[in-house]
């Protein structure tokens, strides 16, 4: 495995260095670096013009120019890393450290919903084959697929932001809203839990009242605008949580497991009101992360005392129950800062910008501003690749589902969820494997038109505001990102080959 990881390696380094080579000399012979410069009227202009030719090197031959890229690029490996100058003065290697933190920061938080939702989505469309929620998903996943970007961001911007923020200025659900949402959701819940129709209509009639009278008491106590959530609800909401991670990968016929779920869900809880002082005012982001990473430690030793012969799947329930129950509390911090959050920006949701300029909040005032920012690039993205993972998740499953093996499993009298997620699932995750090693570069480069859209400062601005201007080294930072990304990616890819049949560690 490692023979062929290397070498691998070395082929990809190859390629990318051809490449490399074909895209810097594109470059350069794109247009004009001087051609503002030309068309200005400034009476200093041969001085202008002999500066940008001296900063640029234009009077040198191409490869020369590369060759010194290239080396510059070489000693990052040894500490004194150099990726150029912009065609304004700038360091390129800062330009990039910004820009890459700014794109890496969408298109991970989209990479993980798609992966979620989208073989999520997948899975039950299997399962369902030729159901109504079968149709249903399939005509959206062709929809998202095709939709123009822009035209998906226009309308993201319009009824996701601009109406959401007059909305909120009052806070109040008109009837004909709460009646549209309640309708809704009472056509879905249906479609996606099934049965035969009389069973569907009366669920239908449930969530529609549920809903529509859950929206009603909310409108009276304002909590769009005031929300609360409270420890009661987080104790609730984790310790469904583990039920439902236990029904998924144990099943309840193992007490210990479900017993260590619920107890790390407890533990949790407990944990909230422990360390309040350092979760509601975190001195940095590292504090928070240490808090998780002991969590989930201590959710592992949790499973690990209650797992007995089944240790394995107790610790995988746990572990998982406890990174929930760690969103959880996260979620009740925000809500209970959302009034606060308003009172600083009274139009939540913004459609330009990546952050808010002189943005004055606390901590978690500023995380709820930065995950604004972020909420509708990252949907749109999430969308567009939710379409692909849940095709090639449903057709993956449908392949494995028709397996000698998987007949076997259910011969031997094994359960649905048994059979789904220990012996179907786990083979179908190879193709989708290589499915998200593809798609998380080539969200990188595809983010060029949202960042545009959405006037997000990140590699795609870069990228283009450097093609625009003929400017070599911005637009080869853009290529290192991406084409390391699509290599790592590819790495990881190989490696999860392995873990998930052993076969081919052979």
């Amino acid at each position: 495995m490692l023979k062929f990881i290397l070498r691998r390696l070395g082929v990809s380094v190859l390629v990318l260095w051809l490449a490399s080579i074909l895209i810097y000399w594109l470059v350069t012979i794109s247009g004009d670096p001087l051609q503002d410069l030309r068309e200005s009227n400034a009476e200093n202009k041969q001085q202008l013009i002999q500066a940008r030719i001296d900063l640029m090197r234009l009077d040198e031959p191409w490869w020369d120019r590369y060759w010194d890229w290239l080396k510059g690029v070489g000693g990052c490996f040894t500490g004194s890393c150099d990726l150029g100058t912009s065609i304004n003065g700038q360091s390129v290697l800062d330009m990039t450290a910004q820009a890459a933190g700014s794109t890496l920061r969408l298109v991970t938080l989209a990479t993980l919903l798609a992966i979620v939702v989208g073989i999520t989505l997948g899975i039950l469309t299997a399962i369902r084959q030729y159901s109504g929620f079968d149709y249903t998903v399939t005509f959206l996943a062709f929809l998202f697929f095709s939709l123009p970007v822009f035209w998906a961001a226009v309308l993201l911007k319009e009824y996701g932001a601009i109406r959401f923020n007059d909305w909120i200025a009052s806070g109040d659900m008109e009837p004909p809203m709460v009646l549209g949402i309640a309708l809704i959701l009472a056509v879905v819940v249906p479609a996606v839990l099934g049965g035969t129709w009389k069973r569907r209509l009366a669920t239908g009639a449930g969530v529609f009242v549920f809903v529509a009278v859950v929206l009603y008491v909310l409108n009276i106590f304002d909590w769009y605008r005031n929300p609360f959530f409270g420890i009661g609800m987080v104790l609730l909401t984790s310790l469904g949580a583990g039920v439902l991670v236990t029904a998924i990968v144990a099943g309840f016929g193992n007490r210990r497991v479900l017993f260590g779920a619920l107890t790390t869900a407890v533990v949790g809880t407990l944990s909230y009101l422990v360390f309040a002082n350092l979760l509601l005012e975190p001195s940095s982001w590292w504090v928070l992360i240490g808090l998780f990473v002991v969590a989930v430690a201590v959710s592992v030793a949790i499973g690990a005392a209650w797992g007995g012969y089944a240790r394995r799947q107790a610790m995988l329930v746990a572990g998982v129950t406890g990174v929930l129950t760690s969103l959880t509390i996260v979620f009740d911090i925000l809500v209970a800062n959302w009034s606060s959050f308003l009172g600083l920006k009274s139009r939540p949701i913004s459609t330009i910008g990546s952050q808010t300029p002189n943005f004055t909040g606390d901590f978690w005032e500023s995380v709820l501003d930065t995950g604004m920012q972020l909420l509708l690039p990252t949907i749109l993205l999430t969308l567009i690749s939710v379409a692909s993972y849940s095709r090639y998740t449903r057709s993956s499953m449908l392949e494995t589902m028709n397996q000698d093996y998987v007949r076997t499993a259910r011969s031997k009298g094994l359960s649905e969820r048994a059979v789904v997620t220990k012996h179907a699932f786990r083979n179908a995750l190879i193709p989708i494997t290589t499915i998200v090693a593809f798609d998380f570069a080539a969200l990188i480069g595809g983010a060029v038109i949202t960042e545009r859209v959405f006037g997000w400062k990140g590699m795609g601005a870069m990228f283009s505001e450097a093609l625009t201007h003929v400017d070599p080294a911005p637009v080869m930072a853009f290529f290192l990102v991406t084409g390391t990304a699509a290599i790592v990616m590819n790495m990881v890819a190989d490696i999860a080959y392995a873990f998930l049949d052993p076969r081919i560690r052979r």
